[in-house]
């Protein structure tokens, strides 16, 4: 009957001791690694919220996520606002074009 208790004691013990490990888990979610020779961390970013923000005032709302999506994913950005401050983004935003030589990213 001892070793019964013990054992349940030791058990629940044990599973208190694994919440705290998969909080940090879900903490380190939201920066990824990128291999290769650079190995940089990128932090997360929600692309589709702020891009949903961005094209809000749009009159092409389909076409425009589409484009800040793309851009998005490239460059890790969204510049703020719903129109410019694209400089904020830096060269990968701005000097990004479409096969009509114009600007890609909204």
């Amino acid at each position: 009957m001892e070793f019964r208790l013990t054992f349940l004691l030791l058990v629940l013990f044990l599973c208190m001791v694994q919440v705290p490990s998969e909080t940090i888990i879900e903490e380190q979610k939201h920066t990824q690694v990128v291999k290769g020779a650079t190995r940089k961390l990128f932090q997360f970013v929600d692309c589709g919220g702020l891009c949903k923000a961005r094209c809000s005032l749009h009159s092409r709302q389909n076409v425009c996520k589409r484009a800040c999506g793309t851009c998005c994913s490239r460059c890790k950005c969204v510049p703020p606002g719903t129109s410019g401050n694209r400089e904020r983004c830096g060269s990968c935003y701005t000097d990004m074009r479409t096969h009509g030589n114009k600007f890609k990213c909204p």
